[in-house]
């Protein structure tokens, strides 16, 4: 039974996503979900990113994921307007296709005693997953556990995703025999978990894991969208493969699986483009929901899987 929290009134783990796109020499802003929180979005509008410049230039120069979890001090550009918007920590996410940059998904968060989850970049050393970084709000037993815990191959979340190079959904983190950190998961109040392979141009292994708690969930509805040919044909498009809601409970169907194709809604624009989206009060989301981000990864330059949450 998968548990994700319905009250949209709730504070959510993340509060921003935004979409950097290259353009020339610069990442310019390519869209984004600010919350309510105008004074920054205003300010990020405004803003650009020369490659190794700030939090979405230097995912571009590392080519990798990148984790900040505080930024007075920090190469962090836009300091004061996040001090005002109540955000303490982001989280970088370049989007490659092969050795080509698409976009950088960047999402932030505040820091409080109320915000438990966690986003965590795991990387592939000597055969293993190991914890690269990770953000984890007031999880912080669950923060301990997890950076000393490892993963071979096939094993939890992140083993997972390694082995099976496809973004994977768990649910009842608490409880399931799957996940290695149940104990802890439970204790944090984490439930829902959702596992996606990360490319990169040195081929090195990685793995976003974003880890949902019921009080303060990260999204309230999860969709997995496959787009690999051998899947959906010749003809392209993608096919739901799977999808938990807290308004509709689980939204695949085996026997009538939905379909997009390209520039069809929000998961079409991604489908077409190949670029992530972040938006609020769009045209097209399910009733009740009044944002999403949606990722799109890329396989051998072939965009294969697309990974939506909504809030």
């Amino acid at each position: 039974m998968m548990d994700v929290a319905a009250d949209t009134t709730e504070k959510t783990f993340i509060q921003i996503a935004e979409i950097w796109v290259p353009e020339g020499d610069r990442l310019v802003h390519g869209g984004g979900d600010y919350g309510g929180l105008g004074a920054f979005e205003a300010t990020s509008r405004r803003e650009s990113f020369a490659q190794g410049e700030g939090l979405p230039g230097k995912a571009w120069a590392e080519a990798r994921p990148v984790v900040l979890k505080g930024f007075d001090g920090s190469y962090f550009k836009r300091t004061e307007a996040a001090a005002e918007a109540g955000l303490t920590a982001a989280v970088a996410i370049p989007v490659f296709a092969g050795a080509v940059l698409k976009a950088v998904l960047v999402v932030l968060c505040g820091d409080d005693d109320a915000r438990t989850g966690a986003i965590e970049i795991w990387s592939e050393t000597d055969g293993l997953m190991m914890l690269d970084d990770g953000y984890y709000g007031a999880a912080k037993h669950f923060e301990w556990v997890s950076q000393h815990t490892h993963f071979p191959v096939g094993q939890g979340l992140p083993g997972g995703v390694w082995a099976a190079r496809t973004p994977i959904l768990m649910r009842d983190l608490g409880s399931g025999y799957r996940f290695i950190r149940a104990d802890s998961a439970a204790k944090a109040g984490l439930t829902t978990g959702l596992g996606l392979p990360i490319p990169l141009p040195s081929g090195r292994s990685c793995v976003l894991t974003l880890l949902s708690a019921k009080g303060t969930p990260i999204a309230r509805r999860f969709e997995l969208w496959d787009a690999r040919a051998s899947r959906v044909g010749k003809d392209g498009g993608a096919v739901l493969a799977d999808g938990i809601c807290a308004r509709e409970g689980p939204l695949w169907d085996e026997d009538n699986p939905r379909r997009v194709t390209a520039w069809q809604g929000l998961i079409g624009r991604v489908l077409g483009s190949g670029l992530p989206v972040a938006e609020s009060a769009a045209p097209g989301l399910p009733g009740g929901y009044g944002a999403m981000v949606a990722l799109p990864l890329h396989q051998g330059g072939e965009l294969a899987h697309i990974v939506a949450w909504y809030v």
